[in-house]
């Protein structure tokens, strides 16, 4: 009987799938990947929380790894009392930030946003003005204990916002020099699994 649950959660565009690349850093634990079906941080967090809630009844203490956006949706769901720690590899912890540093690229104004409601841009990403105020109105609360994966040549989250946040919440961040947002290439993979056995 395994004692823990490895709960992956992925990015945009990611898959539970992802979770086998986990399972042998893992022998110990039960690792399982989630599929989530919405894309708002009220949604998938509620998605995100009735899963974890699952898992509490089924195992005796609960690791979460979450990528990108989907650490976002993760620190949205409030799961901090059920979670033994977690792993984070290129968060998202400041979507403020990141969705006006895309209105900027976008070229649209808070008042065309909130006016619109909804905006597509031509980055492929639809500009949402009730995402922004869910965002504002809910600051991220997080107090599980955290080691952060940050690429240095991320693409989305500056290094100052990342350190920001491990200082405030007590993580531990590693940065890998020629990192990105997406962790994908053999070196990359490899200094993961190197981060996470440690």
């Amino acid at each position: 009987m395994k004692h823990t649950a490895v709960l992956y959660i992925h990015g945009k565009n990611g898959s539970a799938s992802e979770s086998e690349h986990y399972k042998p850093l893992f022998p110990e634990c039960e690792v399982i990947g989630f599929d989530y079906q919405t894309f708002s941080p009220w949604e998938t967090g509620a998605e995100i929380r009735s899963v974890v809630e699952k898992l509490k009844s089924e195992y005796d203490s609960i690791i979460l790894i979450a990528n990108s956006i989907g650490a976002f949706f993760s620190m949205n769901a409030g799961i901090d009392s059920i979670i033994k720690k977690a792993y984070f590899i290129s968060p998202i912890v400041d979507m403020e930030r990141l969705i006006t540093d895309m209105m900027d690229w976008a070229n649209v104004t808070e008042d065309k946003l909130k006016e619109k409601g909804m905006i597509h841009t031509s980055l492929g990403e639809d500009l949402s003005w009730d995402y922004l105020c869910y965002v504002r109105e809910h600051p991220v609360k997080w107090s599980v204990p955290t080691a952060i994966l940050y690429g240095k040549n991320d693409a989305l989250t500056s290094y100052e916002t990342i350190s920001a946040f491990a200082k405030k919440h007590n993580a531990k961040l590693t940065v890998m020099e020629n990192g990105e947002h997406w962790f994908h290439t053999e070196e990359q993979m490899q200094f993961l699994d190197n981060w996470i056995r440690r």
